[in-house]
């Protein structure tokens, strides 16, 4: 990985140092009491009436640390209402900029444009940035298991639910899905979410094998997301087959000429 996760992980910690001088957590607080309630991220990929169909976060990405730009021709708002448009169950819109070549402000402006629940991607390390999360309009956030201790996913779940948010906690790996699974829905089990990241850390390498066996440890498979490495219908028909019915797609619709023809042909 060209910026491992530490390197990323203190950059955004001297970040949002300047963001709080910048922008006080009161003012924050102030946008949203102007704001209206968040859409609902869960129970737009919780399907509980369709068990059988697979629902799609379909991710909104200009570059990586690991790909280099994957888009030069990046309209964060006209891809997003691609995806929307091809059936797309909420969108994934990366805000780091340094690293991602993100910003916050394409939350609202995706918000403006699709009706459909908008997640903020991003390397979550302090609680500004939960408040911030939802003064940009974010609808979801991730918190990435390997870069918190369990005492400030607990912190952070609890304060995402009190603004209406889900929370998508992220694991790469057994021994933090084993370290998180039981705050996991913690405090409302319908504002949580797990999700397991394909991509191997130290190879940078993605497989959706890893899905599937750590689906198996699982007891409840209903609130688990598949990321990374999905590129076939025939890879999201096997993940239906380990009960696992909503994945993450990024890197390969944004690598398509028609991100949204791409998403439709993915979920046929």
């Amino acid at each position: 990985m060209m910026h491992g996760l530490q390197d990323i992980l203190a950059h955004k910690a001297a970040e949002v140092a300047e963001a709080k001088a910048r922008v006080p957590v009161e003012a924050l607080k102030e946008r949203i009491s102007e704001l209206g309630r968040p859409r609902n991220f869960f129970q737009a990929v919780v399907d509980r009436r369709h068990p059988n169909a697979t629902h799609v976060i379909a991710e909104v990405k200009r570059m990586s640390p690991s790909a280099g730009v994957i888009r030069a021709d990046f309209d964060p708002v006209a891809i997003a209402k691609a995806y929307a448009e091809n059936g797309a169950s909420a969108i994934s819109c990366l805000t780091d900029a340094r690293f991602f070549g993100g910003s916050l402000e394409f939350i609202h402006a995706i918000r403006d444009a699709v009706k459909i629940p908008v997640l903020r991607k991003d390397f979550i390390v302090d609680l500004y940035q939960v408040w911030e999360s939802r003064a940009a309009g974010a609808d979801a956030i991730l918190l990435i298991a390997e870069a918190l201790p369990e005492r400030d996913i607990i912190d952070f779940q609890i304060l995402a639910t009190e603004l209406g948010m889900t929370t998508l906690i992220e694991v790469h790996d057994v021994d933090n899905l084993l370290r998180i699974v039981n705050v996991v829905g913690f405090p409302h089990a319908s504002y949580s979410l797990l999700g397991i990241n394909n991509r191997d850390l130290r190879t940078m390498k993605t497989s959706i094998e890893h899905s599937m066996r750590l689906a198996e440890m699982l007891e409840d498979t209903s609130v688990l997301v598949s990321e990374s490495g999905i590129r076939t219908p025939d890879d999201l028909a096997r993940l239906r087959a380990h009960g696992i019915h909503i994945a993450l797609v990024g890197e390969h619709l944004m690598k398509q000429p028609d991100p949204g023809a791409a998403l439709r042909e993915l979920l046929a």
